[in-house]
């Protein structure tokens, strides 16, 4: 027979822990932008492949990262925000692996 009450509070559990994971990692992200620190990555090319990020765009992204390089924020207010973005990365990473933690039982029991 099933547990319908256990089934939901776990249900209801993952649903929360994980909107708590990508909720904190995506405060993260937009503290670095705000910091000026725009995560851009570079085109990856293949050779005799495709082109994952074609010229026009790349150069949209980076006028994109110098217009949010120019924040009108202080120094300290930028360290407060690239600070405040690494404390979420690693309360991220914490649930991330508190939560495996909880599933693997060789780990706690």
């Amino acid at each position: 027979m099933i547990d319908w009450a256990a089934f939901f509070v776990v249900a209801f559990a993952s649903l929360v822990s994980s909107a708590v994971v990508v909720s904190l990692y995506s405060l993260g992200l937009r503290l670095l932008t705000t910091a000026g620190r725009v995560p851009v990555v570079e085109p990856a090319e293949f050779t005799g492949a495709i082109t994952v990020l074609t010229p026009k765009r790349a150069a949209k992204e980076a006028k994109r990262a110098r217009k949010a390089a120019a924040t009108p924020l202080t120094r300290g207010q930028k360290k407060a925000a690239v600070l405040g973005a690494y404390a979420c990365f690693v309360l991220c990473a914490g649930a991330v692996i508190f939560g495996v933690y909880l599933i693997v039982p060789a780990l706690h029991g």
